[in-house]
C-alpha cells in the first residue's frame, strides 16, 4: 500500500462488489462483505450483483417487483451493516448482455421498479434509461476473456467510461497467462474514446483485494460517484498493490 498516495487520496471506494444474496458466483453476505470492507480501510462500497443478463440467483419468474425485491437484498443488508459500522454503501448493479458487462450507478431499487422494460432492453435502451435517470454507464472488464463470454464486443456509443483496472485480472494472473494485459487494453480503448476510467476489484467474497477509486474527498451519494467520474475528477485508480493516475499511468 503506498502510504504517500494514501494521505493524499483518503478516500477508497470499492466499485465492483458483488453478494450472495443476489449474485450465484457470490460467497459472502451483503453484511460480511460491508464489515470486511471497513476492516481494510474503505470509505465505501458499491454493491453491483449481476442482474438477470448475468450470474444472478433470483427466480426470473417472479413478477418484476418482487424480483427486484430480492435482487437488492445484498445491497439493503450491506446498507444497514455500513450505517451501523461507519461505511458508506451505494447501490448499482451490473447488467449482463450474453457476456458482455456493465456497471451502473447512480440509480436505485426505486427507479428499477418503475421500469420493468430494462429486462428486455437493449444495450443501448439501457444507456438512455440510465441517462434519463442522470446515471453512469461504464463497461466492465471490456476485454476479458473467459470461457462465459462469446467474445469482447465494444458498445462506444452506449458508455460513459471504463473500468480501467480490474483488481481480479491482477489476482488471477498465472503462468502462461497474464490477465493483466486485459486492462491494458481497456486503458487503450479508454484513451481512444477519451473515456473516463474507474477501477474495481470484482470481489465475491470477503478475501478482499483492495482495488477501487481514491479520492481526495469523501463522496457524498452515489449520484456524486457518477459526477466525479463524468467530470473527470481527480483521483487514483488501483488493483490493491499498484496505483495508477485516472488515466492509467502507473504512479505508485
Amino acid at each position: 500500500m503506498n502510504e504517500t498516495l494514501r494521505k493524499e487520496y483518503p478516500y477508497l471506494y470499492e466499485t465492483h462488489l458483488h453478494t450472495s444474496q443476489a449474485s450465484a458466483c457470490a460467497r459472502s453476505t451483503g453484511a460480511e462483505m460491508a464489515r470486511a470492507c471497513k476492516e481494510y480501510g474503505y470509505t465505501g462500497i458499491f454493491v453491483t450483483d449481476h442482474n438477470w443478463g448475468g450470474n444472478t440467483i433470483i427466480d426470473d419468474r417472479l413478477d418484476w417487483e418482487e424480483w427486484v425485491d430480492q435482487f437488492c437484498l445484498g445491497y439493503e443488508q450491506a446498507k444497514a451493516e455500513g450505517d451501523r459500522i461507519g461505511l458508506d454503501v451505494f447501490f448499482g448493479y451490473e447488467a449482463g448482455y450474453d457476456g458482455t458487462e456493465f456497471l451502473l450507478y447512480g440509480i436505485d431499487k426505486a427507479w428499477m421498479k418503475k421500469h420493468p422494460e430494462l429486462h428486455f432492453a437493449t444495450a443501448r435502451e439501457q444507456y438512455a434509461l440510465v441517462h434519463e435517470a442522470e446515471g453512469l454507464v461504464m463497461h466492465a472488464h471490456p476485454f476479458r476473456e473467459e470461457s462465459y463470454i462469446p467474445k469482447v464486443r465494444l458498445f462506444p456509443e452506449w458508455v460513459d467510461g471504463v473500468e480501467g483496472i480490474n483488481a481480479a485480472h491482477h489476482r488471477y494472473s498465472g503462468v502462461g497467462r497474464d490477465k493483466r494485459e486485459f486492462d491494458k487494453s481497456a486503458i487503450a480503448y479508454a484513451h481512444k474514446y477519451h473515456f473516463p476510467m474507474s477501477a474495481g476489484s470484482d470481489i465475491h467474497s470477503t478475501a478482499l483485494f483492495g482495488g477501487g477509486v481514491a479520492f481526495r474527498r469523501r463522496l457524498g451519494s452515489a449520484r456524486d460517484y457518477v459526477q466525479a467520474i463524468l467530470q473527470n475528477e481527480d483521483r487514483v485508480l488501483t488493483d490493491g498493490k499498484v496505483w495508477y493516475d485516472k488515466d492509467g499511468n502507473v504512479i505508485g
